[in-house]
């Protein structure tokens, strides 16, 4: 038999026996429900391990309230969400405001966000931000559901303003992946306006324990990561236990890492992490979740 690990709390590992696959994820709280249940439906287990939080704080909800006055918003042409997070947000901050938040304007605004998490700018969405009117607001998801995908679709700025929320990141390096997503808008000729709606926090140099906990006799077939702050979050800790990435390969010589998309993937390999799988469709999980599957089974698929 396999022995494998579950978590008993956020990092607190305790062992079981099956013969199924163990995933290790990284994601933070809010995203680990999802993904846990997209790995135990391909009869894997989840070995969730987070190392990092993504949360609005009261101070970003205030910050983000100060951009969403009438006044505030008349003077934007869109708002570009790059994450579920920067949504949740958005819509708790509004829930302090009198709504609708848009006041009355000739041309339409534009709402733009990437695959899956366009599902949170519903009817309730829209009625907080617009009122019955829909028809004020366009809302854009690229295809290919990456910041720069977001560039691309909202087209030529001409000098117009984008609100932009954002996490600010506290106690791991800034990845690029925000600068560039700001600086590509320039390029388009956007003015964007950056608000940290959220805060993406490490977790602390205990967050990599389970990993090393589960050297000392569990199997570990894959790990999963949806951001390079996770991968960042993860090394971090490791080194507080004396551990670097070359000694998790040495222990688990087969293990399987997967990213979600090319800008994961782009960011693990700055940081030193080789990554085995990219997932091919990264809307929504369940592309890595195929893609780990099709490599851990030898099926061929489209994912990888």
């Amino acid at each position: 038999m396999t022995t494998i690990t579950t978590t008993t709390s956020m990092h607190n590992l305790t062992t079981i026996t099956t013969n199924k696959p163990t995933v290790a994820f990284t994601t933070p709280p809010n995203y680990a429900t999802r993904l846990s249940h997209l790995l135990t439906l391909k009869s894997f287990t989840p070995l969730w391990c987070p190392t990092i939080t993504t949360e609005p704080t009261e101070q970003t909800l205030s910050s983000l309230a100060l951009h969403l006055s009438p006044h505030s918003l008349s003077l934007l042409s869109a708002i570009a969400f790059p994450s579920r997070t920067a949504i949740t947000a958005f819509s708790t901050a509004a829930l302090s405001l009198t709504t609708p938040l848009l006041p009355p304007r000739e041309d339409t605004f534009i709402i733009a966000a990437l695959g899956k998490d366009v599902e949170l700018i519903d009817s309730t969405f829209l009625l907080s931000f617009c009122g019955d009117d829909i028809s004020r607001v366009n809302v854009l998801v690229p295809t290919i559901a990456t910041p720069s995908g977001l560039v691309q679709l909202l087209g030529t700025g001409r000098g117009r303003k984008v609100l932009c929320p954002v996490p600010r990141v506290v106690g791991l390096e800034e990845p690029p992946v925000v600068p560039d997503f700001l600086r590509e808008l320039e390029a388009a000729g956007w003015v964007p306006i950056r608000v940290d709606a959220y805060e993406t926090r490490w977790l602390g140099p205990a967050c990599g324990k389970g990993v090393v906990e589960l050297s000392e006799g569990g199997l570990l077939d894959a790990m999963v990561f949806t951001s390079s702050g996770e991968v960042e979050g993860l090394l971090k800790s490791l080194r507080e236990f004396g551990w670097d990435w070359e000694m998790v390969r040495r222990r688990w010589p087969h293990l399987v890492v997967a990213a979600h998309g090319p800008v994961t993937a782009a960011g693990a390999e700055r940081l030193g992490v080789t990554v085995d799988v990219v997932s091919g469709r990264f809307d929504s999980f369940q592309g890595v979740v195929d893609a780990v599957e099709a490599k851990l089974r030898g099926l061929d698929s489209s994912c990888m």
